[in-house]
């Protein structure tokens, strides 16, 4: 299935497999479907009809009430979250050319919770909790830049990348655990459940109207990357012979994947593993090519951290369980199995 898109009078060309369309265009409709269930369930449910018409205005004042001001940010939020997280873990595992990679395992989500936790002990008191998300984005970008400082030697190798952003993101998982462990209990039962990663409490003041504008531009520059992507797969010296510059592309991929991850940290926390999981489930579904991988990891982003987060707030009531421990406890077993299933290659 071919296209064209015109912009600023220059025609782009585009290929789209019939596969890759129907997939997409399915899991659309499904993540629809689970975004209207999900916001009716709770401890009042309201039937996805009502959902429906509360959402075009037409609904109930009680259901207006608690599907706009309760529960229509929190599934918004874990949306965005979801697919921020997926996109950046597949830019990523792109970028590195090992499926291992993830935001969570070179420190680029161990930055950013860095950054906040310090927020909370040195700087709760003092600023307002809306530099919060400022302060978790530079430790991203921080991070980020530490890694891609220490890999560099002529260029920056898939190999050295992973190797030091391990080692960085442990060293800098150790500091935020050192604060929490010298800090007052009040502060650090903060700073535990934001490193946890939850989605409580957003609203659509704090935390949808901010992480909604680096949506909207940095994931539609993703998409128009995703060429450069697929380069890349193909190695630094293939890559450079076609003519791409490598290590440029590079840097401007890693830094849309830190921007990526550093917004949905910062909103909301260390949810670990969606980076991991989704591009492994979207190269199933659509194969390799990252111009359907993208937009199916986006999708499948936001439906697994919109079903985590409907387990933790319904499986323990009155308990609301953080997102973060469910996608750990898929996640996790899944990371294993991956080293295992690449030792036995």
């Amino acid at each position: 299935m071919r296209g064209d898109w015109i912009f600023r009078g220059k025609r782009f060309s585009f290929l789209i497999g019939k596969r890759t369309a129907a997939v997409t265009l399915g899991l659309f409709a499904a993540a629809i479907l689970l975004v209207i269930l999900c916001t009716g369930i709770g401890s009042t449910f309201i039937t996805p009809v009502d959902v429906v018409k509360t959402v075009f205005g037409v609904g109930s004042d009680m259901h207006e009430t608690i599907i706009r001001s309760l529960r229509l940010p929190r599934i918004i939020i874990a949306v965005l979250v979801g697919a921020a997280l997926a996109v950046s873990g597949a830019i990523l595992q792109g970028v590195v050319r090992n499926s291992l990679a993830s935001p969570d395992i070179i420190g680029i989500t161990n930055g950013a919770t860095l950054g906040a936790v310090a927020f909370f002990f040195y700087l709760s008191d003092k600023a307002s909790i809306a530099w919060l998300p400022v302060s978790a984005m530079a430790g991203a970008f921080g991070a980020a830049f530490l890694v891609y400082t220490f890999a560099w030697k002529k260029g920056v190798s898939p190999l050295r990348l992973v190797l030091i952003g391990i080692g960085l993101s442990a060293a800098m998982s150790s500091l935020s655990y050192m604060m929490l462990i010298t800090g007052p209990i009040v502060i650090a039962n903060k700073a535990l459940t934001f490193m946890t990663g939850s989605i409580y409490g957003v609203s659509w003041e704090k935390d949808v109207y901010p992480l909604l504008p680096w949506m909207l531009v940095l994931l539609p520059l993703v998409f128009f990357y995703a060429r450069h992507l697929n380069i890349q797969e193909l190695g630094d010296d293939v890559a450079s012979g076609a003519g791409s510059a490598v290590q440029r592309h590079r840097l401007m991929l890693i830094a849309l994947s830190v921007a990526l991850a550093g917004a949905a940290v910062a909103i909301g926390g260390a949810i670990a593993f969606i980076g991991l999981l989704a591009p492994h489930m979207a190269r199933k579904l659509v194969g390799p090519s990252f111009g359907g991988v993208l937009p199916v990891s986006a999708l499948l982003g936001a439906m697994i951290l919109l079903l985590a987060d409907l387990a933790g707030r319904t499986l323990f009531v009155p308990l609301d369980i953080p997102a973060g421990v469910f996608t750990a406890a898929i996640g996790a077993p899944f990371f294993v199995y991956l080293l295992y299933r690449s030792r036995a290659r």
